[in-house]
């Protein structure tokens, strides 16, 4: 079991970090969460993974913390939840904000996950409900690193257009393209990065509990 990776982030893009260690590079699917936390390419990053091996794939997922890879270990386990629809519901909420969710029985933030709908949302309280409890209290601290206000972030370079990026980015995660479209427009604004500009859609359209 591959449990944790420190090396040089040679690339990131909202799903997926290049992670070189020892002179191997590492692709690691990672949810937008911890995407948000990630450094710049060329610098250090830890990262605590979930290796998983089927028939047909080998895949390396990555974190941000123990405490959202064992948090996505628990989603797994959870009937009808695959790794993506996992790594769907940990891009939309942190794992924080999924247990303040099931804490409260909150449905109606679940609901607005790509891919979750109603019954999904009703198997998590009722399966979450008693396995959040095998999460150490230790790790429930905030996150260190976390940026600030989004909304100030600026795009340093040219490029694609951020809009059409962040449109993709949530498409990617499930959101049909006329929902995408209507929550990119409604936080856009003049010079705001990709990141940002999915960050603050993710918020709008997931409020935190």
């Amino acid at each position: 079991m591959i449990g944790r990776i420190r090396g040089t982030l040679i690339e990131k893009v909202p799903a997926q970090a290049l992670v070189e260690c020892s002179g191997l590079g590492y692709e690691i699917d990672i949810p937008y969460t911890t995407f948000f936390h990630l450094p710049e390419s060329g610098q250090e990053v830890t990262l605590h993974t979930h290796f998983a091996v089927r028939e047909d794939a080998q895949s390396l997922y990555g974190f941000a913390s123990r405490l959202d890879r064992d948090l996505f270990r628990l989603l797994i386990k959870v009937n009808g939840v695959g790794p993506k629809l996992a790594i769907g519901i940990l891009s939309g909420l942190d794992a924080q904000q999924f247990i303040a969710c099931v804490e409260a029985r909150d449905i109606n933030s679940l609901v607005k996950l790509p891919g979750v709908g109603k019954k999904t949302a009703e198997r998590l309280l009722i399966e979450m409900t008693d396995r959040i409890s095998q999460l150490e209290a230790g790790f429930l601290p905030a996150k260190p690193g976390a940026s600030g206000d989004p909304s100030i972030e600026i795009a340093q370079k040219t490029g694609p257009d951020p809009g059409e990026e962040a449109e993709a980015a949530l498409i990617a995660l499930g959101y049909k393209p006329q929902e995408a479209a209507k929550a990119i427009s409604k936080v856009a604004e003049p010079d705001m990065t990709s990141e940002a500009l999915i960050r603050l859609a993710l918020k709008n359209m997931i409020p935190a509990g």
